[in-house]
């Protein structure tokens, strides 16, 4: 089976509230994250009832990434500062650590690419990786990424910082 036959990317449902609510706060997130504190379940359930899947309007996109044989929830892709003048957007991606190293990952980054590119017209997909995420650069370079710039101390880890990569993929 291919990678991207086993996965499938949808939109976002009420019942993917308890997975999001624990994903977003999962300590995995917390380096990626933008918010300086954690997310009560009352915020995700109100994000994803406001939810509008307009991402060329909205300038983001949040997919949850399935099991396309038993339809669970393994994770989230997201799109964000997509740049319709430039075709452009940066892509981020979490599973949950049940699911990793189970090719839903690299299936979901390979789904979205081909979204990208066919339906919201995008030229290139961006992503920022932390140096010593090893895991994680392996990925998106196995998905066709590749360094185009080293971020000094991009990213904050309690009292001391370290380096990104920030990844390209031309679609």
């Amino acid at each position: 089976m291919q990678l991207h036959e086993q996965v499938t990317l949808r939109a976002v449902e009420p019942q993917d509230v308890d997975s999001i609510f624990l994903w977003e706060n999962h300590d995995d997130m917390r380096e990626a994250s933008p918010y300086g504190a954690p997310v009560s379940r009352q915020q995700v359930w109100e994000y994803v009832q406001n939810y509008t899947s307009d991402p060329l309007c909205d300038g983001e996109l949040r997919l949850v990434v399935a099991d396309r044989a038993t339809g669970e929830a393994v994770g989230a892709v997201d799109l964000t500062q997509i740049d319709t003048r430039h075709r452009r957007a940066c892509i981020s991606i979490y599973i949950h650590e049940t699911y990793r190293r189970r090719g839903y990952a690299a299936g979901a980054l390979a789904q979205m690419a081909g979204y990208c590119a066919d339906a919201l017209g995008l030229h290139q997909l961006w992503c920022t990786v932390a140096v010593d995420n090893s895991p994680s650069l392996a990925l998106f370079k196995n998905c066709g990424y590749r360094p185009a710039g080293r971020l000094r101390s991009w990213i904050r880890r309690h009292t001391r910082w370290t380096d990104a990569l920030l990844l390209q993929k031309m679609l």
